[in-house]
């Protein structure tokens, strides 16, 4: 059985130890109430909500999953009630602007709250982090008069958001969008189409819920160049954000699916619904990115939490289940057998998880500080720096992240053996679960062509010069060339690393000018290129967390066991996981012409 329990001890390190996130929020004027006590705070009591509330229906909700019935949708047993004391005790609100209602703490903080709902009730979180994406939408989109006529009621929670994309006949070409906008008189629009796949599309939690719509009018070009976003509320209401009737928005079905059974995946029928422009025609989805881009970091983190949640499970079942004895000899003669975790692979799969949990929060607590620079420093060059900087970043967490958590939950079935394939345990919903992760919110491809198409051959590799140069000036900081007093323990890391991130230059340059001859190239090296990236981001956050270890062992903070663990660790993930990025330079860089030369019949 599934039961969550907040990771305390390694939040705070990273929070308080790696990233000094107190000292972060005090260099802004508008975030200097936000000190390491309210963090604290924060992290403690969303924990035990989600320890008390939200993981006791985790396994449950799978089981019932959502019901449709005569166009209606009801969530699985607990979930209102649930959704109800999240509402009342404020967590919805936290990083809100205040004044639309909510309590102005930083983005951050929000994705630190979201990682910890994703891990402990990953269906329940759906209804939530959709809401935030339609909320910074609107913020950076929406006119004055839009963002008082929503914002406040979906700050408080009454109303939550949803995001209206893909049609049954395009998938992700949103180029083929059909659905239809026509200008009425009053400046509104009448929107007509059908929507599917949209996560949290209809539930009984709010008493609205306000779609935000990919549509196209008569007049636009074709392709995506002639998409309008627009803000299309269930329930039509007037300009003071009150309720008015039905506004022709209906669930036509929900969908029968493999995993977060007790997310409502909906199709949605606008038959000829209000809506109202959100931002500039034919710049929908320029707007959508906004949606998009905090829901990809979303993604990532519900990825870590699955890792985290199947590495907590393997582990305790590792410790507990006896089988056979170590090789070296009885490690526990007095029982029948030794422990799973005496034995050399059984441990492999077990670091395998906890480097990806660890690693890849490390990798989103880092990304997040961005999004605050963003949002909050006085400086207009940092902030286009910050956002061009996460702009690089998010592709590569929401696919490497997800990837390595398919991973990980599949090395904790095969922990469990025989018993991870029956639901009792609870580690085949995981694998289920995340499955869903590289697919939606752009697969992994779509990611990996953003990552190599856009945020690098646009701009000539000028972002990634920079993130080398950071990851290339720390490598030298705690190598043996340096003053750090621990440079040899820490070359092991740093020297790989270097060399590495030297080569992450080259290989890009190679691909630069290797596909302006075949643009096949970029899309046969697009997946490879995006794993290898992640590889070597996660390589600086382990060595970052090593050095931490060290200066903690120094000082005399944490328990020496808990700095050591941490240092063996990225010892584990430089010995054995690192080294991945050999085999995928290689095929990365392969020549992609007997692969697209290779007739059709023979496949």
């Amino acid at each position: 059985m599934t039961t969550y329990v907040t990771p305390i001890d390694n939040m705070r390190f990273l929070l308080n130890d790696v990233f000094d996130y107190s000292s972060h929020y005090a260099s802004f004027e508008q975030l200097r109430e936000v000190t390491s006590d309210l963090i604290d705070v924060i992290v403690l009591e969303c924990g035990k909500f989600c320890e008390k509330e939200l993981s006791p229906l985790y396994q449950s909700a799978d089981q019932e999953g959502c019901h449709f019935n005569d166009g209606q949708v009801t969530t699985p047993r607990g979930f209102k009630l649930a959704y109800d004391k999240y509402i009342q005790a404020g967590w919805n609100s936290l990083s809100y602007p205040e004044e639309f209602g909510g309590q102005g703490l930083p983005q951050s903080l929000g994705f630190i709250r979201s990682g910890m709902l994703s891990a402990s009730n990953w269906s329940f979180n759906m209804y939530l982090g959709l809401t935030i994406g339609a909320v910074n939408t609107i913020i950076a989109h929406g006119t004055d008069s839009q963002k008082q006529q929503f914002l406040p009621k979906m700050s408080e929670g009454r109303w939550t958001g949803t995001m209206c994309l893909t049609e049954a006949h395009c998938g992700t070409d949103l180029a083929q969008i059909q659905t239809k906008a026509i200008a009425n008189d009053d400046g509104s629009y009448t929107i007509t189409g059908s929507k599917m796949f949209i996560s949290a599309g209809d539930h009984d939690l709010t008493e609205n819920i306000i779609h935000i719509v990919l549509a196209r009018l008569p007049a636009s070009p074709k392709g995506t160049r002639g998409l309008s976003l627009y803000i299309v509320p269930k329930i039509n209401i007037t300009a003071a954000g009150d309720m008015l009737a039905s506004n022709h928005v209906s669930c036509g079905s929900i969908e029968d699916k493999m995993g977060i059974k007790g997310s409502s995946t909906a199709v949605i029928n606008f038959d000829g619904a209000k809506g109202y422009l959100l931002g500039e025609i034919n710049k929908g989805l320029e707007c959508m990115f906004t949606f998009m881009n905090t829901i990809r970091i979303g993604t990532a983190l519900q990825g870590v939490g699955a890792t985290e949640a199947a590495y907590r499970l393997s582990l305790n079942y590792a410790k507990e289940r006896l089988s056979m004895r170590a090789l070296t000899g009885k490690k526990y003669p007095e029982k029948v057998a030794d422990p799973l975790i005496v034995h050399p692979d059984v441990r492999r799969m077990l670091l395998t998880q906890k480097v990806f949990s660890e690693g890849g929060l490390a990798m989103v607590y880092y990304a997040c500080k961005l999004s605050d620079k963003i949002d909050y420093h006085v400086d207009e060059v940092i902030r286009r720096q910050s956002d061009q900087k996460l702009g690089l970043l998010t592709p590569i967490l929401k696919a490497f992240l997800t990837e390595t958590s398919v991973e990980s939950t599949n090395l904790g079935m095969q922990i469990f053996g025989g018993h991870g394939y029956i639901k009792e345990t609870g580690i085949e919903q995981i694998v289920r679960d995340v499955r869903i992760s590289t697919i939606y919110e752009g697969a992994t491809a779509i990611q990996a062509l953003d990552l190599l198409g856009r945020k690098i051959l646009l701009n000539k590799g000028q972002e990634l010069r920079r993130f080398c140069t950071e990851i290339l000036i720390f490598c030298r900081k705690n190598s043996i060339i340096s003053t750090s007093p621990h440079s040899r323990k820490m070359n092991k890391l740093v020297w790989p690393l270097a060399k590495e991130v030297l080569r992450w230059q080259k290989y890009t340059l190679k691909i630069m000018l290797k596909s302006n001859k075949n643009k096949d190239l970029i899309g046969s090296a697009s997946v490879e290129y995006l794993m290898y990236s992640g590889y070597l981001f996660m390589g600086y956050m382990w060595a970052m967390m090593a050095k931490t270890a060290h200066d903690n062992i120094d000082k005399g903070l944490r328990d020496p066991s808990f700095n050591q663990g941490k240092i063996d660790t990225a010892d584990f993930y430089f010995e054995r996981i690192f080294p991945r990025v050999e085999s995928l330079s290689t095929t990365m860089m392969k020549d992609p012409y007997g692969m697209m030369n290779m007739s059709e019949k023979a496949f």
